[in-house]
């Protein structure tokens, strides 16, 4: 399970550093279109990206939940620090882009949770829904 809370951490140092240096490409508050688009395809991209991720830390299917709460525990405590700090901590974004960015977050850990959650309705023949 500890390594579910590493690969969490180096998964948000990555994010950090490539939104640090790319992140005025993508969060753009004046274009609400691009926002919701980018946050439906990183929701996706996560539902698709986690249940791999914890499959690969051979997690038993029953501590699924539970490696995924570790996984994301790093962007969920992080990440609202970088959200009052934001000009300091992304001085290449406009500022009012901290809100789309704290959206952001939150689209990113709810598509890991509902990756993780169909992989294991579907892998349990969608009987109990666990």
């Amino acid at each position: 399970m500890s390594r579910a809370l590493l690969y969490g951490f180096l998964l948000w140092l990555a994010g950090t550093i490539f939104i640090r240096f790319r992140g005025d490409k993508l969060l753009r508050p004046d274009q609400a279109a691009a926002t919701l688009m980018l946050y439906a395809a990183s929701f996706f991209l996560m539902a698709i990206l986690v249940p791999r991720i914890i499959g690969r830390l051979e997690a038993e299917k029953e501590l699924w939940f539970e490696a995924t709460a570790l996984l994301i525990l790093p962007t969920l405590i992080l990440d609202p620090l970088a959200c009052v700090f934001f000009s300091r901590v992304y001085p290449n974004l406009d500022p009012a882009a901290a809100g789309a960015f704290g959206g952001w977050m939150l689209i990113f850990c709810a598509g890991a949770i509902t990756g993780v959650w169909i992989s294991r309705s579907w892998s349990a023949g969608g009987r109990d829904g666990r």
